[in-house]
């Protein structure tokens, strides 16, 4: 499943998810609620980018 970045370094890995902030292991980034905010620094997934 494909990676997402954030502007402070942060990367997004559908298959840990971010269970801490109510994103499940397995959860693909389409599925992340939109309220969503970067764990790290408080981004918004709006600010997130495709990572290589």
């Amino acid at each position: 499943m494909q990676k997402w970045e954030c502007p402070c370094g942060y990367i997004y890995d559908p298959a840990e998810g971010d269970y801490e902030n109510g994103v499940d292991p397995g959860t693909p980034w389409e599925e992340v609620p939109e309220d969503w905010v970067c764990p790290k620094c408080g981004a918004a997934k709006e600010d997130f980018w495709k990572a290589d």
